[in-house]
């Protein structure tokens, strides 16, 4: 996949290790935790590296998209997780996409809520 023009990135800082934040990261991000291959329709996986970095990619015919997620210690039994969204929208359709889905904040409000999801589950 040809590098994506950078979209944003949001963070939070989990109560919990790398270790119970990437367990936590798979229970929300994927239909069976142990496999991270099973992840949600529209996406497949594009890296999973334990405790570090879990990288997913996806194209339908209005947008071509990365998330990736990475975890960094943040202190004692703490761990910043963040995500970060790369993506393209060519043509007519796609400009008319990425304003639905960028410029209505729908984007950021869904990211936001899936780390503010990971970091119940990890706590």
């Amino acid at each position: 996949m040809k590098r994506l023009p950078y979209i944003d990135e949001h963070a939070i800082s989990v109560p919990a290790d790398r270790a119970q934040t990437w367990a936590a990261l798979l229970q929300v991000m994927c239909r069976n935790p142990k496999d991270p291959n099973t992840v949600p329709i529209g996406f497949a996986l594009d890296e999973a590296t334990p405790r570090e970095r879990f990288a997913l990619k996806g194209r339908h015919p209005f947008s071509i998209y990365r998330l990736v997620f990475e975890l960094d210690d943040d202190g004692p039994r703490r761990t910043r997780l963040r995500a970060g969204t790369w993506a393209a929208f060519p043509g007519l359709h796609g400009k008319l996409y990425r304003a639905l889905v960028i410029g209505s904040g729908g984007h950021r409000i869904v990211v936001r809520r899936m780390l503010k999801r990971v970091a119940a589950v990890a706590s």
